[in-house]
């Protein structure tokens, strides 16, 4: 068990959300601290990166909405969190936030190099090496596919 563990969470992915807090909460101490950190980039993007289509105040508090409604759903009654939401590049807040917590464990989802965030891989990879405390990475669940398809030939 450990005594104090930091969970990263894309807060638009439901069974990242899922996965990585039932599993969480099956790893932290009854008297430990559990806590939750989604990492946002604060600016535009496309052909005007300067010109952001919202303001950093609402994003975070977007964010942080979608982070509480994750732990609410998926966190048992007894279990809670404190959140954590920051703007900047997700690998260096996560090992920095887990530096400054002091922590016993990070635990990470990774979608691997399939995923549709290529930054993804990158970002696992980032706080794995860096991270002064070890890191657990779950992989994705893979989603079904629809009825009636198939892979085989």
């Amino acid at each position: 068990m450990y005594r104090k563990l930091l969970i990263a969470i894309d807060p638009e992915d439901d069974g990242e959300g899922k996965r990585a807090l039932e599993t969480g909460s099956d790893l932290v101490d009854p008297e430990g601290e559990l806590h939750l950190a989604s990492v946002y980039h604060p600016e535009g993007g496309g052909f005007f990166p300067h010109v952001s289509e919202q303001a950093p105040e609402e994003k975070e508090a977007e964010v942080r909405q979608s982070l509480d409604l994750l732990a609410r759903k998926y966190l048992p009654m007894n279990c809670d969190a404190t959140l954590h939401v920051v703007a900047g590049n997700a690998g260096e807040k996560l090992v920095a936030l887990a530096s400054q917590l002091n922590t016993d464990l990070i635990l990470l989802v990774s979608r691997g190099s399939t995923g549709h965030w290529p930054l993804r891989r990158a970002t696992v990879e980032y706080v794995t090496v860096n991270a002064q405390c070890p890191v657990l990475v779950l992989p994705a669940i893979d989603k079904a596919e629809p009825a009636g398809e198939s892979t085989a030939d």
